[in-house]
């Protein structure tokens, strides 16, 4: 498939939505609409057996979510320069969203979040060492809560329904497939 056009459709600071006129491999023609998201950090806060997670009110789902500690740099803070490595953003939203600073982090990999339709992909951070101090949420996240759970928990809020978020799923899946 080749590109032969695109155009952006609408922007706010944390999405991009772009419109490409494209050519298929049998010379057809069409539109194909991308969606343009920074990479994010998605970190597992593991301690005593168990995890550290957050559950908030995500608008999109209409209902409270249980998931990791997850987060971006803005749109605008990128095209000012004032992100930061993928480590930096990783320790950045675990401090901000459950007020805990690791003393290890370890990079488990890269995913892609829905290569369909978006460019976005995550990184998957495992965070030991930990230690508590203030949250920093901001104000989008003023109804967030941190709480810890077993593994056994986990394992039960997946099976139950109560943990469906598909990054942390997915970054569950990686440690898993490491043997923690």
């Amino acid at each position: 498939m080749r590109t032969t056009g695109s155009r952006e459709v609408y922007r706010n600071p944390w999405i991009r939505l772009r419109e490409d006129t494209v050519e298929r491999a049998d010379g057809s023609t069409g539109v194909y609409s991308v969606v343009e998201k920074p990479h994010f950090a998605i970190v597992m806060a593991v301690e005593r057996g168990g995890f550290w997670l957050v559950e908030q009110f995500r608008h999109p789902i209409a209902r409270r979510a249980w998931e990791f500690p997850q987060g971006t740099w803005s749109v605008e803070a990128l095209t000012a320069g004032q992100g930061g490595t993928p480590e930096e953003l990783a320790r950045a939203e675990l401090a901000e969203e459950t007020g805990l600073r690791a003393g290890r982090l370890e990079h488990l990999g890269r995913l892609d979040l829905a290569p369909g339709l978006s460019t976005q992909e995550f990184d998957v951070w495992l965070a030991g060492d930990l230690t508590p101090g203030p949250t920093a949420r901001e104000a989008t996240e003023a109804d967030m809560v941190s709480a810890f759970v077993t593994e056994t928990e986990l394992r039960a809020m997946v099976a139950d329904g109560r943990f469906t978020d598909g990054p942390s799923l997915a970054a569950w899946a990686l440690l898993l497939l490491r043997g923690h």
